[in-house]
């Protein structure tokens, strides 16, 4: 274990041991235990019961959080034609095919969220090994990999209002920003709510058993705080319908 610091033990004093917090709660708490000089990112952490050695039981999909993330992301859209256009009138602020391709393999990684139309995926497939281990691979099945120009413009603005991809890493955990130390309690727990109820959705056929053991809040520096498991899916839920 890490020699944690003097103010982190101060901070994780005023969690109480063995309580789960209800969403409310938590995001009070979390903020309150936010002890960095700048605006700390507050991220929901979930361990899930899930086999990831299983590929049925992976867990990946989106959700738009309703307040943002605190941050608009650099949107990178590989591309040719006229769907560079439409790309580019849509807000999109880097649109490129080979040129683009070329100089990512080079190590120029500025961006935070990539788009693909279909016909360039021959040419962005050989970057798996770098934007997939960043989380920046394009993929269908999180709705970047795009067929038409036409859907190019929602794609973007979704992505630029706070659209937040989410997978479960090989221990079975999934890791998610909700916002920042500086958003309304009210914000965080809103995105907390549709962060929550996409992971319920996104649940697996196979899984059997707990699908969802446990959702930590936590802050860039600041001790994790426990969230009520059932109390957070009830309310997500609520907050969905």
């Amino acid at each position: 274990m890490p020699k944690r610091g003097k103010k982190y033990l101060e901070a994780a004093k005023l969690i109480e041991r063995g309580r789960l917090y209800t969403p409310a709660e938590a995001v009070a708490l979390v903020k309150k235990t936010a002890f960095a000089d700048f605006d700390e990112t507050i991220e929901a952490h979930f361990r899930l019961g899930i086999d990831p050695r299983q590929a049925d039981q992976n867990v990946r999909s989106t959700v738009v959080l309703p307040h943002g993330t605190g941050k608009e992301p650099r949107v990178l859209v590989f591309a040719a034609g006229e769907a560079v256009r439409i790309a580019q009138e849509a807000g999109a602020d880097y649109v490129g095919s080979d040129d683009l391709v070329k100089k990512i393999q080079d190590g120029w990684l500025e961006f935070d969220a990539t788009i693909a139309m279909a016909d360039q995926m021959g040419k962005v497939g050989g970057l798996g090994r770098i934007l997939g281990r960043r989380g920046l691979m394009p993929n269908p099945r999180s709705g970047t990999v795009v067929r038409s120009a036409e859907d190019l413009p929602a794609v973007i603005q979704e992505l630029k209002r706070g659209r937040v991809e989410f997978r479960n890493d090989r221990t079975g955990l999934i890791h998610a920003v909700i916002g920042k130390e500086s958003f309304e309690d009210q914000q965080l727990v809103e995105n907390l709510y549709a962060l929550v109820d996409a992971v319920m959705r996104a649940k697996p056929a196979a899984v059997k058993g707990t699908y969802c053991r446990s959702i930590t809040l936590t802050s860039t520096m600041g001790p994790g705080v426990p969230v009520d498991v059932a109390k957070a899916t009830e309310e997500a839920s609520n907050f969905a319908a």
